[in-house]
């Protein structure tokens, strides 16, 4: 069964300190985390992998990882391919506001591949580290339990996700007594206190589980995200030059509308990213510490 892997790669032109953050290496042999969530996922059972990204970084993203990757997934039997986000891939009929200059979001993001993607997909941020098991997670219920209208998310336990060097954006979830989602409440700058942590001062708990992205979505879901890009339009006039078509907030109105079902599938694994220039040598430190504990091979693909 073909299961695609959807890695979400266009917004890498943001810049930290001087360099492209999720082309930065982090692994012993210069190993980007991306190298690490597609590791990850071939081993879980993913067969192909599509790379959503902008023209303008096409060359040097091939240079950093696409090349290479193609090469490996060669040999392996797993298919790659790219799509591209762009400012004017919008509905017809619609016009680009004047002065904007930034695409559209993760949703956006997500249709461009629409073309694409005909079986079950997972969805993934570029400069996210997961963790192996989401992956086998999401691989299972793709190839077991996807409906049309049943998906599942990775939920990763908050305390797991926390940065040491300020405040991050999570969505923390709520969920039935069958684990299945009711909402995804987008809580901002959470920080680390001495006895858990906290957002503008009040207490939240580090067990709750939070979304990081990672979703695992049936094909006819991209009809479903170009019907709420159409709708989308019809909001962006009050905002025309920062409005965001976002997945969550997408799958968040499913959800109301009875649309939809999300499984949640907890995972222990710990999350970790580079959000703030500091973080880097956290995730260098990791990276040591997985391969250290044998969660990883220093050659990393060597045992694919």
């Amino acid at each position: 069964m073909k299961t695609t892997l959807l890695i979400m790669a266009a917004g890498i032109g943001s810049r930290f300190g001087g360099g492209i953050k999720q082309l930065a290496p982090v692994g012993p042999n210069g190993e980007i985390i991306m190298d690490y969530s597609i590791h990850d996922a071939i081993k879980a059972g993913f067969n192909k992998i599509v790379f959503i990204i902008r023209k303008d970084i096409e060359e040097d993203f091939k240079e950093v990882i696409g090349e290479r990757i193609e090469a490996l997934c060669a040999k392996l039997g797993v298919e790659v391919d790219y799509a591209f986000q762009s400012l004017d891939k919008i509905p017809e009929g619609v016009e680009v506001p004047e002065g904007r200059t930034k695409p559209w979001g993760t949703g956006q993001a997500v249709l461009v591949a629409k073309d694409l993607i005909n079986e079950p997909f997972a969805v993934i941020n570029a400069d996210d580290y997961y963790g192996k098991e989401a992956f086998v997670k999401i691989h299972n219920f793709l190839t077991t339990e996807i409906k049309p209208n049943g998906f599942c998310m990775a939920g990763f336990v908050l305390k797991n996700t926390l940065s040491d060097n300020g405040g991050v954006t999570r969505g923390v979830c709520k969920m039935d007594e069958n684990s299945y989602l009711t909402d995804v409440v987008e809580t901002h700058d959470i920080v680390k206190t001495a006895d858990g942590a906290e957002a503008k001062g009040e207490k939240i708990d580090v067990e709750s589980l939070v979304s990081m992205n990672m979703w695992g979505l049936a094909p006819e879901y991209m009809d479903m995200l170009r019907t709420g890009f159409v709708d989308f339009f019809r909001t962006v006039a009050a905002n025309p030059l920062k409005a965001e078509y976002l997945l969550p907030i997408h799958i968040g109105q499913l959800l109301r509308e009875d649309k939809v079902t999300v499984k949640v599938l907890s995972t222990q694994d710990k999350w970790f990213g580079v959000t703030y220039q500091e973080d880097k040598e956290f995730v260098i430190e990791s990276f040591k510490k997985l391969i250290a504990d044998g969660v990883y091979s220093v050659d990393l693909f060597s045992d694919l």
